[in-house]
């Protein structure tokens, strides 16, 4: 599985009922041809995560063809889904980039 674009968005919750943020990854992913997920258009995973004092964990996700738009009920494999993880984690918890100040 080779991730090859992302984007993310913080989850508001204006009732304050959540612990911690929730934060939504989309992220296009292309599988190897002999994976049953394979599709020549790829595939976008829809992941809801958690941060809470700096823990990360993933609180479910959603697997979708971009060739038609339909959601596949199949779960992600272990090794997978570890992958997902670490790179939420990683995108979540790096410093800011900071900017040259001259």
């Amino acid at each position: 599985m080779n991730i090859t674009q992302y984007s993310i968005d913080e989850i508001l919750d204006p009732t304050n009922i959540i612990e911690g943020k929730r934060f939504e990854f989309l992220l296009d992913v292309e599988v190897d041809e002999d994976d049953e997920l394979y599709s020549a258009a790829g595939l976008e995973i829809r992941a809801i995560v958690g941060l809470i004092n700096e823990e990360v964990r993933i609180m479910n996700y959603f697997i979708t063809d971009k060739s038609n738009n339909e959601l596949l009920d199949f779960a992600l494999e272990d090794d997978e889904e570890a992958m997902i993880l670490a790179f939420c984690k990683e995108e979540l918890l790096a410093p800011p980039a900071s900017e040259d100040v001259e």
